[in-house]
């Protein structure tokens, strides 16, 4: 069994960083294929950011894209999302996903990922 647990949240002001950890139990960490997804009250889960098994492949929302970075250390099963010039529209809670590969894969579809984290709050003020 896989347990995700997030890391790293608070209050920043707009323009502020914060760099959020996501923690995997086990030594499987390495075979599964890893995202970022957020969510505001009263919206859809969003993804954000998604990272290959070995690190070589990220891909981000166009929302992010350019102020964001995921990382993951495979020796440390820990997965990582720098966040900077954060903006109050970032506000949201943050959870990490882990997937295995399949056949059809899309990395912004939440239903592809088999383990979840609790989450961590991300709150930007303008």
């Amino acid at each position: 069994q896989v347990q995700l647990v997030e890391s790293g949240g608070g209050s920043v002001e707009a323009g502020g960083s914060l760099r959020l950890s996501c923690a995997c139990s086990g030594n499987t960490f390495r075979s599964y294929r890893m995202a970022w997804f957020r969510q505001a009250p009263g919206t859809e889960r969003e993804a954000v950011a998604h990272i290959s098994t070995g690190g070589a492949s990220t891909l981000y929302a166009n929302s992010v894209k350019g102020r964001f970075t995921i990382s993951r250390d495979n020796a440390k099963n820990t997965l990582y999302l720098q966040m900077n010039s954060l903006k109050p529209e970032d506000t949201a809670m943050y959870s990490c996903a882990a997937g295995p590969w399949r056949p059809d894969y899309n990395w912004d579809r939440s239903s592809h990922y088999v383990y979840w984290g609790q989450g961590t709050q991300v709150t930007v003020s303008s």
